[in-house]
């Protein structure tokens, strides 16, 4: 039992750590975040285990690629601790109410509800974007974000075996969605 007290960190950082989430502010991505943000997306790919993608692109490709109207960060004491946006799936007009999700936290604030936080307000967000279906990309073995997702509301559809490589090394993917409750019922 000794072994199991040493480990635990006290009372008091654990209630100080929960703490924290309370001054989390959930706003709209700006491009004064990106250096922050870049470095976030950076430890998540670092991890092998996010995304496809082997480095960050410059601002004015991130830019480009993501719905303006549905980007945002965590910040807590003016640091950022996460971030959420959506990519068009398609360019076709029958698709302008399907986006995929993106959404990244930072190495030292994993684990504190961060995701959770942001994925309900970009939620929120995309309701209000006239968006009608969320679908998120993620791989099987990244448990903790397919976690959230369900927690959100999106369902399960299926695993695409072998979609691609990263590193060399074919990979399978789930695919996730979520359709609103609100929009396009």
């Amino acid at each position: 039992m000794g072994n199991f007290k040493d480990s635990a960190p006290p009372f008091e950082e654990r209630q100080a750590a929960r703490a924290t989430l309370f001054l989390l502010t959930v706003e709209p991505l700006l491009p004064d975040h990106w250096p922050q943000v870049r470095e976030i997306y950076a430890q998540g790919i670092a991890t092998g285990s996010a995304t496809f993608t082997t480095e960050p692109p410059a601002w004015d490709a991130w830019d480009r690629a993501h719905l303006g109207d549905c980007r945002l960060v965590a910040t807590d004491a003016n640091a950022i601790e996460g971030w959420a946006a959506l990519l068009p799936i398609s360019a076709r007009d029958c698709y302008r109410g399907v986006a995929e999700v993106s959404i990244y936290v930072a190495e030292s604030a994993r684990g504190r509800g961060i995701g959770s936080r942001l994925l309900g307000a970009l939620v929120d967000v995309s309701e209000r974007s006239g968006i009608w279906m969320l679908q998120a990309v993620i791989f099987p073995e990244n448990t903790a974000s397919i976690r959230i997702h369900e927690k959100h509301g999106f369902r399960l559809v299926g695993r695409r075996e072998r979609i691609a490589q990263r590193d060399g090394v074919w990979r399978d993917t789930v695919l996730l969605e979520r359709r609103s409750r609100v929009i396009g019922t």
